[in-house]
């Protein structure tokens, strides 16, 4: 599993049992996220959750890490059993929408930010399963 957390929104995407593909899931509030994922967990079985790490061009930490970071914590403290990953998010945002664009989407549903932010996890995800591959 995949997350890209925002202060308002978190993309989540998933992948099959074979780690192959990664698919994106849902975004959910970031308010409702941990009681999403412990109903999620109690149905399908996640043996990783990797959180998107957003930092600068230089490799420094970008803004958003002030509030990522600590979540990441509480993640790790509320699901002890499941292993925390991180895995660099830069150009996530815009490969999403380019991705939007080249599948023929609408100005429009461009424009929903929720779809961006799923697609966003899931290309944090499928790059997670290539590089550990």
């Amino acid at each position: 599993m995949a997350i890209d957390y925002g202060s308002k929104r978190v993309g989540i995407a998933v992948t099959d049992p074979f780690q192959i593909i990664a698919t994106g899931l849902t975004t959910v509030h970031s308010k409702d996220l941990i009681e999403f994922l412990k109903n999620y967990f109690l149905k399908e079985e996640v043996s990783c959750i990797v959180v998107g790490e957003p930092k600068r061009l230089n490799n420094e930490p970008s803004d958003a890490a002030r509030f990522i970071n600590p979540f990441v914590v509480y993640l790790k403290r509320t699901f002890p059993t499941i292993k925390v990953e991180r895995m660099d998010e830069r150009f996530t945002s815009k490969m999403a929408f380019q991705t939007m664009i080249d599948s023929g989407l609408k100005k429009k549903a461009r424009q929903n930010k929720d779809l961006v932010d799923e697609i966003s996890a899931t290309i944090i995800l499928q790059s997670y399963l290539s590089q550990i591959k």
